[in-house]
């Protein structure tokens, strides 16, 4: 199989057409969608140049230490993106959800590493960071759909909830359908993705591996693995996340916060 063809700073640049041919299109058809546009396309060159560098420091540096640094800012910017979509106003929130997604994180890229990839050095840069950025990515989106959900429900349902706990409900009962429900709508998304991959489109990272060279089965046997792992992740951090938010919308005397 053909080698890896390399992209460089011009082959990039001319990669810049396509953005500046739909700023173009937006235009055109007065979508209002140019600043946009060019803002997302600046970032995207930014952050990917310098998430380039940093890995190939990483990877060069081979240290545990590095690696775990890095992880845990992963860790801490997705919580906080998490946090900001949920709410801003809820006590406690940010270390609610980075504990979390750390749990969901760890759990699930020991499992992949010790009992199915078990590289040489449990670390290894090159299986640990991509395969914990996936889940993370992952757990991000699912722990905000489940959180916005569940706590704009528990904001419009007063009412419905106060009537189950005056009639003996506990805080747990009073809310569990909306809890439940927020955790179907994030795994949603999941679900899907894993009903129509390989049917409908070629999965990103079985793209990027089949452009690196990688033989077609071996990419799909990652992608198969990966798609599992954020299936548990997604589903671990929903669980918590929710079951954390529950216990903010309630005080010592088992009322309803307001």
């Amino acid at each position: 199989m053909q080698d890896l063809i390399k992209l460089d700073f011009v082959d990039l640049a001319v990669a810049v057409g396509l953005m500046a041919i739909a700023i173009g299109v937006s235009a055109w058809e007065k979508l209002g969608l140019e600043l946009n546009l060019a803002f997302a396309t600046g970032r995207t060159i930014l952050q990917l140049l310098v998430l380039g560098y940093i890995l190939d420091f990483i990877l060069a540096l081979d240290n545990a230490w590095a690696v775990l640094a890095l992880l845990a800012i992963m860790l801490t910017i997705t919580a906080i993106v998490a946090r900001n979509r949920i709410s801003q106003k809820i006590p406690h929130l940010l270390p609610l959800v980075w504990g979390a997604i750390l749990i969901s994180t760890v759990l699930t890229v020991l499992y992949t590493n010790f009992l199915i990839i078990q590289p040489e050095r449990w670390y290894e840069p090159q299986y640990i960071i991509p395969l914990a950025g996936i889940v993370l990515g992952n757990a991000t989106n699912a722990a905000a759909i489940a959180g916005d959900r569940l706590v704009s429900t528990i904001n419009s349902s007063h009412l419905e909830i106060e009537t189950h706990l005056s009639l003996g409900a506990t805080p747990e009962q009073a809310v569990s359908q909306y809890r439940k429900d927020s955790i179907r709508a994030a795994l949603i998304p999941t679900l899907n993705q894993m009903i129509l991959i390989g049917m409908v489109a070629i999965p990103g990272i079985t793209t990027g591996q089949l452009l690196a060279g990688v033989k077609p089965l071996d990419a799909v046997s990652y992608e198969i693995l990966i798609m599992f792992m954020v299936a548990f992740a997604n589903l671990l951090t929903t669980v918590l996340v929710t079951k954390g938010l529950c216990r903010q919308f309630f005080n010592s005397a088992a009322q309803l916060v307001r």
